[in-house]
Order: structure tokens, then sequence, then C-alpha cells
């Protein structure tokens, strides 16, 4: 009599699962979907949370419908056209999220533009839906980890190296009482250098401008420079971008 190791059988076991969940069937299929919504939810929630303009609910969604139609495509191949294109439907979804994402870039009336983030994000979750929607798990699964992690860790990583950034660049409202030649002098006290100035709008009564402020020494803070500036005769507003 031969004994066969439990840990064997539990492989082998999961093996078979595994093996079971990739074909296409009506438990599959649920699988399928809930692992869409996990996925999708998890990267729903981290946009939500900073109040990006697409959450939840349009993360769920296009991580949904990839899946679903991934799964139709998958239907169609196995069941009713053997030598259709597999990769054909799953291409236009990939062309096609251009215009939710497009839908979430916005440009501010400081000719910010935001929402760069959220459309890759929407781009990625629809990639991921794909990958769920084709029973390739894993990928959707390391996937769903290093999107969350780029999301959401990489996020203080990126202010940490911006707080030591040799340019800085910033817009600047005014009115009539404001005098350049004042700012230039501050900047220059400060141990920074004016690089670059454009005027946006300009007229009797103050305007607007964009400035690129930079410090090759990398020894002053921008932040108590903005703060001086913001104090200064005849500045109405200013911020980073």
């Amino acid at each position: 009599m031969f004994f066969v190791d439990s840990e064997v059988v539990y492989i082998i076991g999961f093996i078979q699962i595994v093996g079971y969940l990739k074909e296409l069937n009506m438990v599959s299929i649920i699988v399928r979907f809930l692992f869409a919504i996990i996925c999708g939810g998890i990267i729903g929630i981290e946009r939500g949370k900073k109040r990006q303009a697409a959450g939840l609910r349009t993360h769920l969604l296009v991580c949904i419908g990839s899946a679903a139609i991934m799964m139709v495509n998958q239907y169609i191949s196995v069941y009713l056209d053997p030598t259709a294109d597999m990769s054909r439907m799953g291409a236009q979804v990939i062309s096609g999220i251009g215009f939710l994402g497009a839908g979430t870039i916005i440009i501010t009336g400081h000719r910010q533009i935001k929402g760069l983030t959220t459309a890759a994000g929407l781009w990625a979750s629809s990639a991921m839906g794909l990958a769920i929607g084709i029973g390739y798990y894993e990928c959707a699964i390391i996937m769903c980890i290093f999107l969350y992690i780029v999301l959401q860790g990489l996020n203080k990583l990126d202010e940490k190296f911006l707080k030591g950034q040799t340019n800085v660049q910033l817009y600047l409202e005014y009115d009539e009482t404001f005098r350049l030649s004042c700012v230039l002098e501050r900047v220059r006290n400060e141990g920074w250098h004016m690089a670059e100035i454009e005027h946006i709008n300009k007229n009797s009564n103050g305007g607007s401008m964009q400035v690129t402020i930079t410090n090759e020494r990398k020894i002053k803070s921008y932040e108590e420079l903005l703060e001086h500036i913001r104090e200064m005769n005849g500045v109405l507003y200013i911020e980073e971008f």
C-alpha cells in the first residue's frame, strides 16, 4: 500500500481547482466577477479617498465590464467560433477606455492639468479586468497589489523627493500695486533664481503669471519663500503647481 503525503494531496487539489477556474463555467464566472469587484474596489476606494473624479463605482464598473467582455470573447472562441480572434475585443476595451480617462483630466483656471493619475488608474483597471476575465488570476492579483503600492505608497515617496527639488513652478495673481522687481529681490535674497516668467493675463488692474524658480544648492525650502511672497504688497494669490 502506498501512502501519499497530505501536503502533496493539497497541492494537487489546489492545481485542479485553479485549472477548473480557468475554464469557462458558472463557478468560474462568479469567481471572476468577485475578483473584479475586489481588485477594482481596492483601487477605486484609494482614488475615492482622495476625492478624484473617478472613484469606487467607476473603477468597479470598468473592471467588471472589462472582465465580462473578456469572458464573452472566451465564450465565442470556445463554443461558437474556435477561429475567432481572442485579442480583438480586449484591444477594443483598452482603446475605448480613453473616453473615460479624458473625462477625468481637467485643466483648471490656473492652467493646471489634473486627473492624469486617475485616468491612468482607469486604464490599468481595465487591463486588470481583462486579466481576470480570461482567468489569469495570478497576474490580476499581483497587478492589484502593485497598483495600490504605486497609488498609495509611492505618493509619500514622491512628496519626499519633491521637497528637495531644484525647480519649482508657481502661479501668481497680482493687482496694480504689484512690483515684479520686489519679488525678484526677495527670490534672490532667499537663495533662489527666477528662471522663467510667463505672463498669462495682464492689464491696468493687475494680472497673473507663471514663474519657475530654481535653487542649485538645494539648501533652501521653497515653502518659506512662498509665505514671504504671499505677504508682499500687491500679491493676491500664489500657489505651487
